[in-house]
């Protein structure tokens, strides 16, 4: 991607990508200070390792919703995804 990057430049890649080029300069600017991302995005960073934890102590056989219900039953307030 950096040969093309200094090849093309930002804009093309981005319209061949259908991506925004402000949408490619915020990801680097989070991946560079993740103190810039969303309060959302740094809660996740928090939960993940208790929503593993739940999954594998369960023989990694819990789905979302059993993992959601778990939590919640252990006090821990999770956002529950519907697809």
């Amino acid at each position: 991607m950096h040969k093309n990057l200094e090849i093309y430049g930002i804009e093309p890649i981005c319209r061949v990508l259908q991506i925004a080029p402000s949408g490619y300069r915020r990801h680097g600017a989070c991946q560079r200070k993740p103190d810039l991302r969303c309060a959302r995005a740094k809660t996740d960073d928090t939960l993940m390792p208790k929503i593993q934890q739940v999954w594998h102590s369960n023989m990694q056989v819990y789905g979302a919703n059993k993992v959601w219900h778990q939590m919640n039953r252990q006090g821990v307030a999770v956002a529950r995804c519907t697809i």
